[in-house]
């Protein structure tokens, strides 16, 4: 606690140092004069001292105005439930968190919170469907975007697209590292000649060669994704993001064939793959083994399926849901009568 504190106290003192410290260049970006300037750091010396009565009230009478509450993962449904706050409640649900754990409390606990009455906003329509068909749970989903850093380098020459990646997280179960590895072991002995690249997550000792990238910049893994024919990306729950990137790329992703993965997707240029070494494997050589001309073809084709996806556009879905939950909860508006 007394470390809290002292943290606590130190941001506070950084704080109210730094506007002085970005003086000059303050005035010089805003083209303001000094005395304009002494206006906006006296109004921040009055907000600093309001600090202590704003903590009274809130302290005093707790959080219980708002138009909306949300929760942003399983073990923050539980405090939004309790809370006594007014307004809508919602849930950010980007993932089945229930399958995030063996059988057992935490699996049980998050899945209790699906039946809390909230209102589901979904990472993608599988999971708001899920939750409405086997929950009751009202909900609503937004798109993915895509980041623009990600697309297809048509100055390349198609030749020099030879590779296979892979997104690497061995410590994340539901991004079944495991099995892809075991896909590459078989694709590495059939096709020797194809370099294999891992990201993210250092892999440590593989039963084949690659190279292992690890962490890389956005603009660094575009470069990659467009020096690979294809990708190996597994999802045992809701999908990544990695299959839209490398699609953008004109890199075809294999992926495990599942419910969760096509509806989110809904793309017929992924290269789906039931869920073995053998058939993972062999999606993989498949795509290698086709002509140059065919796999550029291919590119093109893969890059143009997401061409204009945008997180603006989700994030302006994110807002009409919530503007549509807050809307539906307050009620139809007071209709005044003359008397």
């Amino acid at each position: 606690m007394m470390g809290l504190l002292m943290i606590g106290s130190i941001i506070n003192y950084l704080t109210r140092s730094t506007l002085a410290v970005a003086a000059p260049t303050v005035l010089k970006d805003l083209d303001i004069t000094t005395q304009q300037y002494s206006w906006i750091a006296s109004g921040f010396q009055v907000a600093i001292m309001l600090q202590p009565i704003c903590g009274y009230v809130m302290d005093t009478i707790g959080l219980k105005l708002g138009f909306a509450i949300f929760a942003t993962a399983w073990e923050t449904a539980y405090p939004v439930l309790a809370s006594p706050a007014t307004g809508a409640r919602l849930y950010l649900v980007q993932d089945f968190e229930p399958s995030f754990y063996p059988a057992g409390s935490e699996a049980l606990l998050a899945e209790a919170t699906y039946r809390f009455g909230f209102h589901g906003v979904t990472a993608g329509p599988w999971l708001a469907q899920l939750l409405r068909r086997d929950y009751g749970m009202a909900a609503d989903h937004f798109e993915f975007g895509l980041d623009p850093t990600y697309a297809l380098d048509r100055s390349a020459d198609p030749a020099g697209r030879t590779g296979i990646c892979l997104y690497s997280r061995p410590d994340t179960p539901r991004r079944a590292f495991e099995l892809a590895v075991l896909a590459l072991e078989l694709f590495a002995a059939r096709h020797p000649e194809v370099g294999i690249h891992l990201y993210g997550i250092r892999a440590g000792r593989l039963p084949f060669a690659a190279t292992d990238h690890e962490l890389l910049t956005p603009e660094q893994l575009d470069e990659l994704y467009n020096r690979c024919i294809g990708g190996l990306v597994l999802s045992a729950t809701n999908v990544s993001l990695v299959p839209h990137e490398m699609l953008a790329a004109g890199c075809i992703p294999v992926v495990n064939d599942a419910e969760h993965n096509r509806v989110v997707l809904d793309n017929d240029h992924v290269a789906y793959a039931p869920a073995t070494p053998f058939e993972l494997a062999e999606a993989l050589c498949a795509l290698v083994e086709r002509p140059v001309a065919e796999r550029t073809a291919a590119a093109h084709a893969a890059a143009a399926s997401v061409h204009g996806a945008s997180w603006d556009e989700a994030g302006a879905s994110v807002e009409r849901i919530v503007r549509e939950v807050v809307e539906a909860a307050a009620g139809p508006p007071a209709v005044l009568r003359a008397s």
